[in-house]
């Protein structure tokens, strides 16, 4: 019998053959964290050790609240400052580079058939270009730390095979939400998510960074895409180590098996409080909101841009609505400003906010009132994830989310303007 993608990897890094189900040490290859670094740095003081195991393989990104907001979180940057000088931390990104998981990638740390453990759900955002990438707990990150190792259950497996081909104004995110929605957020709890098919094969790489990131909203322990010569002409001039490229068998065994046809796909959107409350848009046309936003980890790449711009060129946002658009990172928003999609979006009425992770997570940047609704291409719509508790938050494409600010209201982007 053959073996999958996790037992092949998981199994080459602890040195022998393994099956869905053993749990494995391992050594990762990048340990990633964020700002939630000021508290791992504080679990690793309790070690009581002088130096981290492998500062070569740490890479932190300063993204989530920046530039700080409070007096707390510019405390808990210079924390980190301190901390990555001291230990001589060399994969350090301050507050000008964006949000982690783009910059991780633009940056060729992420590489196929590596080892990517990182302090944040949405790390399973590398499995786009091939690498098994997991997020874990910070106790968990600080004592990776200090020893340079981890143990791991390797996940049962659950391929999703695609076919045909994404039609115009249908967005990768769209594909995502309908899988979410068709088999509930708790689908792939501690399993790895293979896509596969000539449909993948068809997806660009930053649609596949969509729904690999999104495969965290399925519970998901990695998101995997096969690389292609897409993914090894990104990496070309930028992997930052060797890497061999890594691929289930052809007669590998899969808990389960599901098919889509990219072809019958169209807009979704989710519903509040939960990622898998998913509909068709058509189902809650007409719709109301008071912001909008595009950009985040999810759908902040340039591709995503353009496909919002498509849509807002020589519009004007609904004067009911604030839309705000966040670029994923600097090499995204220099691009963007580059090709005129930035002056699209100031003409519209959009306001352009630095790269990071913004209004995401509620911490500062857009934050929700009560009673207020926002139309988001982010990842998460729990309650209180945008500020109040009482406000809502619907997910959509950047299409989507384009198309409704100027209407005022929901609306398909097939149909509208």
């Amino acid at each position: 019998m053959g073996r999958t993608f996790s037992e092949k990897v998981l199994g080459e890094k602890s040195g022998r053959e393994v099956s869905a189900g053993e749990v494995v040490t391992v050594a990762p290859d990048i340990i990633l964290s964020h700002d939630n670094s000021a508290a791992i740095i504080k679990e690793f003081r309790k070690l009581g050790l002088a130096r981290v195991h492998s500062k070569g393989k740490i890479v932190i990104i300063l993204d989530h609240i920046i530039p700080a907001a409070s007096e707390k979180y510019a405390q808990n940057h210079k924390i980190i400052r301190e901390f990555a000088a001291q230990q001589r931390i060399e994969n350090f990104f301050d507050i000008n580079h964006g949000v982690c998981h783009q910059v991780l990638v633009e940056n060729g740390f992420a590489l196929p058939g590596s080892l990517i453990l990182g302090a944040d759900s949405h790390t399973t955002s590398y499995g786009a270009l091939g690498a098994f990438a997991t997020g874990i707990g910070r106790s968990e990150a600080a004592a990776v730390w200090a020893t340079g190792e981890i143990w791991l259950r390797v996940p049962e497996t659950i391929k999703i095979e695609l076919k045909g081909e994404l039609h115009s104004r249908i967005c990768a995110k769209d594909l995502v939400l309908k899988i979410i929605g068709d088999h509930g957020a708790d689908m792939a709890n501690y399993k790895a998510v293979e896509f596969t098919g000539r449909g993948a094969e068809r997806l660009s790489l930053a649609s596949r960074l969509v729904i690999s990131n999104m495969a965290a909203e399925m519970g998901a322990k990695n998101g995997h895409f096969a690389p292609d010569e897409k993914t090894l002409s990104f990496l070309k001039d930028r992997a930052r180590a060797d890497f061999r490229v890594v691929k289930s068998d052809p007669d590998a065994s899969y808990e389960q098996e599901l098919n889509y046809n990219l072809g019958s796909i169209e807009p979704q959107i989710a519903c509040p409080h939960t990622v898998d409350n998913v509909k068709p848009v058509s189902e809650m046309a007409g719709l109301t909101f008071n912001q909008a936003l595009i950009g985040t980890c999810t759908n902040g790449r340039v591709e995503d841009l353009k496909a919002a711009a498509e849509l807002l060129h020589g519009k004007s946002i609904h004067p009911d609505v604030r839309a705000l658009v966040i670029p994923a990172s600097r090499a995204v928003y220099l691009q963007a400003l580059q090709e005129g999609l930035l002056e699209i979006f100031v003409n519209a009425g959009c306001v352009i906010l630095n790269p990071g992770c913004g209004p995401c997570l509620g911490a500062h940047q857009g934050i929700l009132a009560a009673g207020e609704r926002a139309l988001s291409t982010a990842n998460r719509n729990f309650r209180g994830r945008m500020g109040s508790r009482d406000s809502e938050i619907y997910l959509a494409s950047p299409a989507t989310v384009a198309a409704s600010a100027v209407a005022g209201r929901l609306v398909d982007p097939r149909r509208e303007l």
